[in-house]
Parts: C-alpha cells; sequence; structure tokens
C-alpha cells in the first residue's frame, strides 16, 4: 500500500503469524522531513490525532475563557477518554458552565472503554449516556465554541457550522497544507475528521510545540501554550487507567504528549525538539500503535533508559493465551531512515 513498511512481527513460538505494517514521518514544523519509514506522504484520516489541533478555536476564541474552563476541562478537550467517572464528572461539570444538558452532545452514548467502570454501570444496570462516550469533551469544547459564536448548538456537527469551518482552519493553519485540499469525512462521533498526508500531521504537531514555547505568547500561541500544559498537567484525562497515551506524558513529564486516533493513527509533539512524529498502521489494528510508537522513540533517542524501561509493556507486549501462558511477542522491526540532507 504505497510502500509501506513491515513494522512489527507478531510471533507464536517460532514462527512469525502475522505482520503489521506502517508508515512513519517524523518533521518540523514546516514539513521538512526528519526521519521516516514507509510513505511519510501517506495520505490519511487523522482521526482523534487531530483532537489537539481542534482544541485551539475554543481557547483562542476566548470561549473557554468565558466558561471559566479548568486545566483539567481544557486537557479533555483534546481526550479519547476511558469514560472514568473522573472523566464523566469532568464533561459534566462543562456542560454545567454551559447550561446545557448531557443530551446536548452529539456524539451518542457508548459503554466506557474502561472494563470495571463499564462492569460498574452493567452491575447498577445504568445505560451508559453520552458523558461516557470517549469524544465527549471534544463535543463540549465545540457547544462552548458555539455558544460563544452565538451560532446554533444543535448543528455543530454540521461540516459547514462555523465551529467546524474554524476546526478546519485551525488544522490548515497547523499542519501547512491547504484548507481547500482537506478531504474531509465524517468520524466515528459525527464531526468532520481531516484527511491529509501524514507529513503535514507531524508538522502540525511540531507546530503545535513550537507555538507552545513563544515568549510573551498570545493569540493562537496562548492557546498552543494553554493545551499543551493542560494536558501535560492532567494527563489522565487525555486517555486514563492503563493507556499508553497517557503513560508517555507521565513517564516524561510532559516532555513528550502523544494522541492516539482510530484505525492506527498516532501522532506526539516534542516541544523541546521542536519535532512531531506521525505514524499509521496500514491495517488500523490498535494492537501494533504502541510498540511502533515506542519503538521510533527509542530508535530517536527521544527515550532515556529509564522511560524507555517504564514502557515496556507497551514496546514488546507479549502474546498470551486464554490461561495467560506467553506464547508469543509483538516486535518491532524496522530502522528508521534519516532524510536525505
Amino acid at each position: 500500500m504505497h510502500n509501506s513498511e513491515i513494522l512489527l512481527h507478531v510471533t507464536r513460538g517460532s514462527l512469525v503469524e502475522s505482520l503489521h505494517r506502517g508508515h512513519i514521518a517524523i518533521t518540523d514544523s514546516a514539513g521538512r522531513l526528519f526521519a521516516s519509514a514507509g510513505n511519510p506522504e501517506m495520505f490519511i484520516f487523522a482521526r482523534s490525532s487531530m483532537k489537539p489541533i481542534q482544541a485551539l478555536p475554543v481557547l483562542e476564541s476566548g470561549a473557554a475563557a468565558a466558561y471559566g474552563f479548568t486545566d483539567a476541562e481544557i486537557a479533555i478537550l483534546a481526550a479519547s477518554h476511558n469514560g472514568e467517572e473522573f472523566h464523566t464528572s469532568t464533561v459534566a461539570s462543562m456542560l454545567g458552565k454551559l447550561g446545557l444538558e448531557s443530551r446536548c452532545l452529539l456524539c451518542g452514548p457508548h459503554a466506557p472503554f474502561h472494563a470495571e467502570s463499564a462492569a460498574c454501570l452493567a452491575k447498577a444496570g445504568i445505560e451508559p449516556s453520552e458523558l461516557h462516550n470517549n469524544c465527549s469533551g471534544k463535543h463540549a469544547g465545540m457547544l462552548a465554541l458555539a455558544l460563544h459564536l452565538g451560532t446554533d448548538t444543535g448543528t455543530y456537527m454540521d461540516p459547514a457550522h462555523p465551529v467546524q469551518q474554524r476546526m478546519l482552519e485551525a488544522v490548515s493553519r497547523l499542519s501547512g497544507y491547504p484548507a481547500a485540499k482537506i478531504v474531509l469525512g465524517t468520524d466515528g462521533c459525527g464531526v468532520p475528521v481531516f484527511g491529509l498526508p501524514l507529513n503535514r500531521l507531524a508538522a502540525a504537531y511540531a507546530r503545535l510545540g513550537e507555538l507552545s514555547r513563544e515568549e510573551n505568547p498570545a493569540g493562537l500561541s496562548a492557546a498552543a501554550k494553554r493545551i499543551i500544559g493542560a494536558i501535560a498537567a492532567h494527563p489522565g484525562q487525555l486517555a486514563g487507567t492503563g493507556r499508553y497515551d497517557t503513560r508517555l506524558i507521565e513517564v516524561t513529564n510532559g516532555r513528550l504528549i502523544g494522541k492516539m486516533g482510530a484505525e492506527g493513527v498516532f501522532a506526539i509533539t516534542a516541544p523541546q525538539l521542536g519535532l512531531g512524529l506521525a505514524l499509521k498502521i496500514e491495517d488500523g489494528t490498535q494492537r501494533a500503535i504502541y510498540p511502533a510508537v515506542t519503538e521510533a522513540l527509542t530508535q530517536l533517542g527521544w527515550l532515556t533508559d529509564g522511560e524507555n524501561e517504564a514502557l515496556s509493556g507497551f514496546h514488546k507486549p507479549v502474546v498470551r493465551n486464554w490461561k495467560g501462558t506467553a506464547v508469543g511477542e509483538i516486535l518491532p522491526v524496522f530502522r528508521l531512515q534519516p532524510a536525505a540532507l
């Protein structure tokens, strides 16, 4: 698929049972390639990895300040959260500040990703609500922006709505990719999702980190600084218990901030380095994302030995049978290629 590369072997005993192919791009904020695997220009849907970028208009417009959103509430704007109690209470608090009910979230309900939380709901005979949807924080932010702009809150998911137009503009500004060329689809939660080259997703993350480090920030740079700072301070809001996105931030003390997206997407900003990383697993399998990302970070030297050890469970995860016996591994096998000078 467009010169994809084998990134991972899945072993069982002495045999390689399965393969995962994909693409990786590491760029600066201008899109200049630093290193890659596969095709760094592969056209992809960014899915939920674009959420930190989509949060920017909520901040830059003044909506977040107008409704008094806390840092924890700012962080959940960018989340694909577990639906744990601290997630749902955070989104409920945001809606309370907006004077809206959970039914105003048009993302639809689903069971919490967090197995214990889902089991507790089921045991209590409680149906999941829109608050449990992993995208509820993003949708609460969209409602805040709609209210702040004085526009209709019932149609905020429409691509032509001012909320979505502002988010498209933010994606174009940070990625450096023309809005007219960005392909729009519909995400799992119903809002527009953005299609663009993988290297432009990496550039958007590099730019996000670059903006967050500007001195005397204002406007867009102040928004970037707030979202990066909020996520670093509240990594649990971004994903939750046991999730890679949260652990990466915790382990690196916010030096690296990464966000997964459905169908095998992941993106990372390294603000101190001025670089961004974007990855796409060709077959969309989630199990392949975290070993590949951790291996890329290891090869780039972005993790210390201690940080790599703390993430070791994600790096080369063991394949187990139903009894819990180790029967194989998921092993990264690629080598990043430095860009030609």
